[in-house]
């Protein structure tokens, strides 16, 4: 067959770029192209990204929740890649949610331009550029279907599913570095191990039935001849077709795939119908088989749940104060209910817990619920939210009203019993706002829940009262399924808005647990593991918090007064505009905080690490900060008046507009009449403020002008 004369468009864009690309090989071209494309997707998201990050960084920037449609995904990101999953909603500047919204909508507007392009026209623009275009079979442009096939499946989903099963069930997995290589490499795998080959194509052209041609070359026979055949039957391509379709196939090869099943398949029509005969057959015997297998399952079911029904009316009535059973025989029968373990007698039971008064068979009906376990938590959860409820409604006699109170604490008790013997198994437990805590008036007995060294990973005590709760040692995170931390089926307790004063949870694991709007004024948490836990808004007023790892947790508006930090580890903790006023924070670890907008009054910075803490706009007036760390740290527009920063450490600190009136920022002189206490000598502090700008504070007086003259700092009115 002659080959066809190739049309040149007239339009003078043959530059030096084409001729660069006609010297290139083609698989080079087809990598380059690709490269181009998806580093225009990803810097379309990447860009705005960063600059929603910087916005965020800011402390003059008022803060609003994020776009629930940035947290949704988030969430569906984090789910199938193993990452931690951020519960709540955080706080972000303004203008991040704009940004980061245009970083998640960017990328995939592109993404469909391109393929539009790549449909309507055969190429994006750097396939353009590079001499490459994309054909199906008549030597057209493929449309956009066929683009969507090519891109959205074979070169994108196929790939990346194999690697993401390899990773999902290697050792390599929760590890998203491995996840990542092993993507690129599945995916430039396919684009280019099979078209490295002459007369081969790639996966992703051979599912959209579509040829990569190289623009530059002639057409080879297979496509003129497809191509005139079309026009023979009246299908003349326009002027704009018949110039895509000109450029010639480089890289092609016969459809044989298809072609050659179908050809088996008419060959050997026997063969073809027992396949299909067997493939019909094997489907209806398994629908029956299935079919068989659920009716058979509901029935034993029904006839399960017919004798239970008529064991229950039967103990029911055995059970009865009329029939005359005496306590032994009443302790047996109440077991027998509790082994019955259906819906009827697990809300029997705890009607008669609340109902019954013999101390013997109530510690009966408390040993059959906790032998039905936690099945039996909704209806006690029910109970004691109607016990509760009549409890602080009630106006009764004090006798009415201790006799009620006695009831709650036994449904309390029984909760705290289960909770006990089922640790571990807690994980989407539902004990939202039950009573828990302290309760009762003066003269009442109180209860308290004590769950010391038990696992409650995953229950939900969300606005419940657990005041005066010991929770010692416990733990309230779990690995999940796959057994490993930080993926995306922890089992995390939900702990928000609930009423915690004065509970212990000393050595316990809160480690990203949601505490937001949650009241722990004066619980202790000392050695607690509160890492990344959310306690945005919450109350620790007088909290003891000593040793505790509190790194990148985030406690934004939360109120701290008067709580003890010593020792604590707040690295990169989020506090921005906490109250801290009259902290004891000596020796605590704050390094990369952000201490934006927070209260500092009168607080005690001892020794603390600041190093490149964001402390602007903060109040640390009359804190006390000798010996304190602040290289680095970001202090601009705090208030530092009449503050102690005698022996701080401000090397490479900004202190622009920070307000220095009455500060301490030089060791008071030696007493020669104290004989015990030495204080350091001055020139081993000199560095103090060495290189530190002093020329945008306000209010230094010439006493603290000449310390900084003296010891290296920048000031103007320095000699």
């Amino acid at each position: 067959m002659a080959t066809p004369i190739v049309r040149r468009s007239n339009k003078s864009r043959q530059t030096q770029d084409s001729e660069t690309a006609n010297s290139l090989p083609l698989v080079t071209r087809r990598f380059a192209a690709w490269a181009a494309e998806i580093t225009l997707v990803v810097a379309s998201g990447l860009v705005p990204f960063g600059l929603g990050a910087f916005a965020n960084s800011r402390s003059e920037l008022n803060r609003v929740p994020l776009n629930p449609v940035l947290v949704v995904t988030e969430r569906a990101i984090a789910r199938p890649l193993a990452l931690p999953v951020s519960y709540g909603i955080p706080n972000v500047a303004w203008p991040t949610n704009f940004l980061w919204t245009v970083a998640l909508l960017a990328p995939v507007t592109l993404s469909w331009w391109q393929l539009y392009l790549l449909g309507k026209t055969g190429s994006t623009i750097p396939k353009r550029w590079l001499g490459i275009r994309v054909v199906n079979e008549q030597g057209t442009p493929p449309g956009l279907a066929a683009a969507v096939v090519r891109e959205g499946l074979g070169r994108t989903t196929v790939p990346l599913s194999i690697a993401y099963i390899l990773w999902r069930y290697s050792f390599a997995f929760p590890n998203l570095g491995l996840f990542t290589f092993l993507a690129v490499l599945m995916v430039l795998g396919e684009g280019l191990a099979l078209p490295a080959r002459q007369g081969r194509r790639a996966l992703h052209d051979w599912l959209a039935g579509t040829y990569t041609i190289d623009t530059t070359r002639p057409m080879p026979d297979s496509l003129v001849a497809s191509k005139a055949h079309s026009s023979s039957k009246g299908n003349e391509p326009d002027a704009a077709q018949e110039e895509v379709a000109t450029p010639a196939l480089a890289i092609a090869g016969e459809n044989t795939s298809l072609s050659a099943l179908w050809r088996r398949m008419r060959q050997n029509p026997s063969l073809t119908l027992f396949a299909v005969a067997l493939a019909s057959m094997t489907a209806v015997l398994g629908t029956l088989i299935a079919t068989q297998i659920y009716v058979q399952t509901q029935q034993t079911q029904r006839e399960t749940n017919q004798i239970n029904s008529q064991k229950f009316l039967a103990l029911v009535k055995q059970l009865n104060p009329d029939s005359g059973a005496t306590t032994e025989e009443r302790q047996s029968l109440i077991l027998a209910m509790g082994g019955l373990n259906d819906p009827q007698s697990i809300q029997y039971l705890a009607d008669l817990l609340v109902s019954e008064t013999n101390p013997i068979l109530l510690d009966t009906i408390q040993q059959a619920l906790a032998g039905i376990g936690l099945k039996a938590i909704p209806e006690l959860k029910n109970k004691n939210q109607f016990l509760a409820s009549e409890l602080d409604a009630s106006s009764s006699a004090p006798q009415e009203r201790e006799l009620r109170q006695k009831r709650l604490q036994i449904n309390q008790q029984t909760i705290n019993k289960i909770l006990t013997v089922y640790s571990g198994k807690t994980e989407g437990i539902d004990l939202s706002r039950t009573q828990l805590g302290q309760s009762g008036t003066a003269g009442s007995s109180f209860f308290n829940l004590v769950l010391e060294n038990i696992d409650l990973s995953g229950i939900k005590f969300k606005s419940a009262n657990l005041n005066q709760a010991s929770f010692k040692g416990s733990r309230f995170r779990g690995a999940g399924e796959d057994g490993r931390f930080d993926t995306f089926d922890d089992a995390i307790a939900d702990l928000s808005q609930a009423q915690m004063k004065q509970a212990n949870f000393s050595d316990a694991n809160l480690s990203r647990v949601m505490m937001t709007g949650s009241d722990l004024s004066r619980a202790t948490l000392n050695r607690a593991n509160l890492s990344n836990a959310r306690l945005v808004g919450a109350n620790l007023s007088s909290t003891q918090l000593v040793g505790a790892d509190l790194r990148n947790a985030v406690l934004e508006n939360a109120s701290l007064t008067g709580a003890d930090l010593g020792d604590a580890k707040l690295n990169e903790a989020n506090l921005y505009a906490a109250r801290l006023g009259r902290v004891i924070a000596i020796g605590t670890q704050l390094s990369l905080a952000n201490l934006t907008k927070t209260d500092w009054q009168a607080s005690d910075l001892s020794g603390a690490d600041l190093e490149r803490a964001n402390l602007s706009n903060a109040n640390l007036s009359a804190a006390r900060l000798t010996g304190a760390t602040l290289r680095s740290a970001q202090l601009q527009n705090a208030d530092l008046r009449n503050a102690d920063l005698s022996l701080v450490d401000l090397r490479g600190a900004n202190v622009a507009g920070a307000d220095f009136q009455g500060t301490i920022i030089a060791p008071a002189k030696q007493d020669p009449a104290d004989q015990f206490v030495q204080t350091p000598d001055l020139g081993s502090v000199s560095a103090v403020v060495q290189g530190v700008d002093f020329s945008q504070a306000k209010n230094l007086d010439a006493k603290q002008l000449a310390y900084i003259c003296t010891k290296g700092g920048i000031h103007p009115r320095c000699p």
